[in-house]
């Protein structure tokens, strides 16, 4: 069996899976405040196709995977698609959630299998966590991060999607965060992926970067994982940071990952328009759908904020 290797050299292992396209928070960037219209429940891939289709990609090179959404614990009995996956012999088993459902659920899923989790958290303020994701949930995440911790579900890794003169006062105290705590703080770009786009809220990560080193010294470090992330640590830290420069230092040449969305097509590239759809498929064309979306993965992204007519929200291509 063929394995997934692009016409640039990059090696392909690493499948993001979005496994719905709803969320239970309406974040700025992400959607718009109404929301974006649902698939219908026939053109969402079953547990059974997602299964099936990663047991192909196993074949032909996959050895990590990540489940997004939407938000992915929105969707019912997600323990079983998890324990499904993770008795295929992955290398590693993930998921990024927005964690408002996940102090009951944190437990259950590493019991399933489930290897870390991602937790998407833009503010530290409860005024204005409202005001980024139109409700009023920070509680229950912060609670959602303290049951991951718990549940051994490490590195628990902290999200921060960084935007100028809205949550940038807040970087000294997501670092704090991480000196107390043991938690993997990743400060990302803002990209036009969303629901209000805007490039006065850019802010790079050398100026992030920047700022922080103005309190604080930074020493490189490694730490576990599949993403494009720059890891540092300060000195007697209890967790470390990161830097996603997606826009200003982008990762193309090193990317390793496909996608695919919860209406069963294979994205070659976050930002791209090509999708290859594959619901349906027998194992065969399922093979032939991979080789066809690593035929067609660019050289690199075409973010821009010019751009305002992306095929899909970030919400829809799970990150």
């Amino acid at each position: 069996m063929q394995k997934l290797i692009d016409q640039f050299g990059r090696k392909i292992d690493y499948l993001r899976i979005s496994i719905t396209d709803r969320c239970n928070l309406r974040c700025r960037y992400c959607m718009p405040a109404e929301g974006v219209k649902n698939k219908k429940h026939s053109e969402i891939l079953t547990y059974e196709e997602i299964i099936k289709i990663v047991k192909t990609g196993i074949k032909m090179g996959i050895k990590k995977v990540r489940l997004t959404g939407g938000e992915p614990l929105v969707r019912e009995n997600v323990e079983f698609l998890v324990s499904k996956l993770s008795s295929l012999g992955l290398e590693d088993l993930s998921m990024t959630s927005n964690a408002v459902l996940l102090s009951s659920k944190a437990e259950s899923l590493k019991k399933a299998g489930l290897d870390r989790i991602n937790i998407s958290l833009d503010t530290l303020d409860r005024e204005k966590f409202k005001k980024i994701t139109r409700r009023d949930f920070l509680p229950k995440v912060l609670a959602g991060i303290e049951a991951a911790a718990a549940a051994e579900l490490k590195p628990v890794k902290i999200n921060m999607v960084v935007m100028k003169g809205i949550n940038d006062d807040e970087l000294l105290d997501f670092v704090d965060l991480s000196i107390k705590k043991e938690l993997q703080l990743r400060f990302i770009e803002y990209m036009p992926l969303g629901g209000e786009a805007e490039a006065a809220k850019f802010i790079s990560s050398r100026e992030i970067k920047a700022l922080i080193a103005e309190k604080y010294k930074l020493y490189p470090a490694f730490t576990k994982g599949n993403g494009p992330a720059e890891y540092f640590k300060i000195k007697g830290a209890a967790g470390t940071i990161g830097f996603i420069s997606a826009l200003s230092e982008h990762f193309c040449s090193s990317c390793n990952r496909l996608r695919l969305t919860a209406d069963a097509k294979f994205k070659p590239c976050l930002a791209g328009e090509q999708e290859i759809k594959i619901k349906g498929m027998s194992s065969s064309k399922i093979e032939s759908a991979y080789l066809k979306a690593i035929e067609l993965k660019p050289a690199c992204h075409q973010l821009d904020f010019k751009k305002q007519n992306y095929l899909r929200n970030m919400s829809q291509i799970g990150g």
